[in-house]
């Protein structure tokens, strides 16, 4: 592997068209909103800066993000604190067995006063929506997120609406539990940029929670909004005009083409677990990632860090594990640390 300390200086001056300095001015200008929110968060969530980190690489990169984690590890706390710091409306749909997908985009419902039917909308239409424990509704609830994930739109009888901008699902499911619970299709995890795994605090950590806990419970009206939309559209407009040089599109190429064909890049040995690699969304989507991570340096260009620090946040939902893997008790960020220590850093 070889050693990229140096890269800051050396991947700039790859491309005479781009100005790095001034799209450094520029980002540095305009991400004065990301200390504010990070600050926000901290105030509210104890530890989990992995967390926050992940949540605001899914709003700058316009990626919907899936939390997975055992519960009262705050994953619906986070998701409404920063909901709750950007002044944007909100959605929370609590996902239960009875849910049917009218609860989620809405329906037509006939009013006597107009003898007509009109559109009444479902949760869906906010800027930002919790689909709090998503693995708890059946697939035809599951796939009414679809459309309204990947197209940004909903269709209600003959009518089609064009959903809020920005637009983030965020999403949480509970691992350990089966009972009552529906795995969620490749379809519809595809659907997430990223899925972050949340773990438990450490020991420090928790004698905090403790303690706060002990104190006056946390009003989440109290947290009050530090940024608007419109800052948000214009640093995701700034995120897709971070440099990206051709040596990290191809190591983001090979990263992803190492899940599909690990044979190509002396990974034998994991081969006989995967039944399937990621898709060209994954590529498109650890890119996009990456420039994210980069505008929260305050950086104006991708670095081999920016690809490898979300790596497993972007791929560990796209790789299929077959039989082999579970009884061997392999699992997807393993294969990834395999990949991430093959594949050549450029």
């Amino acid at each position: 592997m070889r050693n990229f300390a140096g890269c800051k200086k050396l991947y700039p001056i790859m491309n005479s068209n781009v100005d790095i300095r001034a799209l450094n001015a520029r980002i540095e200008a305009a991400s004065g909103f990301v200390t504010m929110l990070t600050d926000g968060m901290q105030r509210t969530i104890v530890g989990q800066t992995h967390l926050t980190e992940a949540l605001l690489v899914g709003l700058l990169a316009d990626g919907h993000i899936l939390l997975e984690g055992v519960p009262g590890l705050a994953k619906t706390l986070a998701i409404r604190t920063l909901s709750s710091l950007v002044d944007a409306s909100f959605g929370r749909i609590q996902f239960t067995p009875d849910l049917l997908p009218a609860d989620v985009i809405g329906t037509m419902v006939y009013s006597r006063t107009t003898d007509a039917f009109s559109v009444r909308r479902g949760p869906i239409f906010a800027n930002f929506v919790l689909a709090d424990e998503i693995n708890r509704a059946p697939a035809k609830v599951q796939s009414a997120l679809l459309q309204a994930m990947q197209e940004r739109e909903v269709t209600i009888g003959d009518e089609t609406m064009a959903l809020p901008q920005p637009f983030l699902v965020m999403a949480t499911q509970n691992p350990i539990e089966q009972e009552g619970t529906y795995a969620l299709p490749e379809a519809q995890t595809d659907r997430f940029m990223l899925k972050v795994v949340v773990g438990y605090p450490s020991i420090e950590e928790e004698k905090r929670i403790v303690r706060a806990s002990m104190r006056e419970p946390i009003d989440q009206k109290a947290v009050m909004p530090v940024v608007d939309t419109k800052t948000i559209l214009e640093a995701r407009q700034l995120v897709k005009e971070v440099y990206v040089d051709e040596r990290i599109e191809q190591y983001v190429a090979d990263l992803v083409f190492a899940t599909r064909y690990p044979e190509q890049y002396k990974l034998d040995d994991i081969k006989p677990y995967i039944s399937y690699g990621g898709s060209p969304r994954a590529s498109i989507s650890l890119a996009l990632a990456a420039r994210a991570k980069a505008f929260l340096q305050r950086r104006g260009y991708v670095v081999p860090d920016d690809v490898r620090g979300i790596a497993y946040e972007v791929l560990r939902h796209r790789i299929g594990l077959n039989y082999e893997a579970e009884a061997a008790g392999v699992t997807a960020d393993d294969i990834i640390k395999e990949i991430l220590g093959k594949v050549e850093v450029p």
